[in-house]
């Protein structure tokens, strides 16, 4: 018996993002729809992890990103090893994303409003804060400071970074002291929290804002669950860290699906006084 026409035919490759699985619903999802609704999944609203590239790209007007102190990278101060060293491990995080660090800030605009913006990459050992987030969160709170403008910070992070000991936990104080002078000063600073924040960022700066927006069902927190179950003897109720949980207790202002973002920072942003424009004293007024 002769061969299949078909078999001789060698199978053609197919790649690897064609298809989708949504962890939320389990549906299989065509990647090109995926990347039409900003990686967010169109049966279910399951928000996928998106890279600090992709989020410059959604949140930000077209060809406004311009980026600060892209080259900074972490000394290994502490000669930290566990299971590899600490520069190899940041040198495998820098092939990975493309970056020398997990934090990003430079200067755009939403809406037509200029900001100075800032965003972990996840990607970049978990978006955990050392010596060198922290320092940029300082630098990009003090631009904005400096040239009057709002600031926005997204957060994506498991916390603090334990290859840096007590370097990355001087970070918390480091960024909060940063935001009280710029509070002082008449700053005006929104942070979205994306999933997962926790940790030292969500002990932080990351819960330190003018107001405080959140993506759909991101984790929010200091510990994990089982670490506070284990710690005060008590079962945790329904939902415990998620965004909703957090925005019915008061905690953060907004839940903002992804593609609303760029439009709600506009909106928000808007109600700020233009900087460029002189305030009328008490009793000004045109005649």
């Amino acid at each position: 018996m002769g061969s299949l026409p078909w078999l001789r035919h060698k199978k053609k490759d197919i790649p690897g993002d064609l298809w989708v699985r949504c962890t939320g619903c389990k549906q299989t999802l065509f990647g090109k729809d995926l990347d039409d609704q900003f990686k967010v999944c169109p049966k279910c609203g399951h928000h996928f992890p998106i890279s600090s590239h992709l989020r410059i790209a959604y949140t930000l007007d077209p060809a406004t990103w311009h980026e600060y102190d892209a080259g900074m990278g972490a000394v290994d101060s502490l000669g930290f090893i566990d299971n590899k060293p600490y520069p190899d491990k940041l040198s495998d995080a820098a092939s990975r994303t493309g970056l020398r660090e997990a934090m990003r800030y430079g200067l755009g605009r939403v809406e037509g409003h200029e900001i100075v913006f800032g965003v972990l990459e996840f990607r970049f050992m978990g978006g955990s804060m050392g010596v060198v987030v922290g320092e940029k969160v300082t630098r990009a709170v003090e631009l904005a400071r400096d040239r009057g403008l709002p600031l926005v910070l997204v957060a994506a992070s498991g916390g603090a970074r334990m290859h840096e000991g007590i370097l990355s936990l001087m970070q918390m104080a480091k960024t909060c002291s940063a935001l009280a002078g710029f509070r002082e000063a008449g700053g005006f600073f929104i942070s979205l929290c994306t999933h997962p924040t926790t940790g030292g960022v969500t002990a932080s700066w990351a819960m330190a804002a003018d107001l405080i927006l959140a993506e759909p069902e991101a984790l929010i927190g200091f510990a994990g669950p089982r670490v506070i179950e284990g710690t005060i003897k008590k079962k945790l109720p329904p939902g415990f860290q998620t965004a909703e949980f957090l925005l019915d207790k008061g905690q953060i202002d907004m839940i903002v699906p992804r593609q609303e973002l760029r439009a709600t920072l506009g909106k928000l942003l808007g109600y700020l006084p233009d900087p460029r424009k002189p305030v009328l004293a008490s009793g000004e007024g045109t005649a």
